[in-house]
C-alpha cells in the first residue's frame, strides 16, 4: 500500500482521498452512525424504564411491609 502512495502529493493522500472515501462511503456511514446512535438511545431508555420499575417495586414493597396490610 505505501507504493502506491509513495510518487504521490501530499494532498492527494491527505485530502483527495478521504473526500472520496466519504463521496462513495457516506451513506454507509450516515446509517451506521445513525443505527448505533438509535441502539444506544433504546439501551438508555430501557435502563431508565427498567430502574423506574426497580425503584417502583421497592417502594411498594417497603410500604405494604410497614404498614401489615398482608
Amino acid at each position: 500500500m505505501r507504493e502506491i502512495f509513495a510518487g504521490l502529493p501530499w494532498w492527494v493522500k491527505w485530502v483527495a482521498v478521504p473526500i472520496t472515501a466519504l463521496v462513495v462511503f457516506g451513506g454507509l456511514i450516515v446509517t451506521v452512525v445513525g443505527f448505533v446512535i438509535n441502539l444506544l438511545f433504546k439501551a438508555l431508555i430501557f435502563v431508565a424504564l427498567v430502574g423506574g420499575l426497580i425503584y417502583l417495586v421497592r417502594k411498594f414493597m417497603t410500604n405494604s411491609s410497614t404498614r401489615g396490610d398482608w
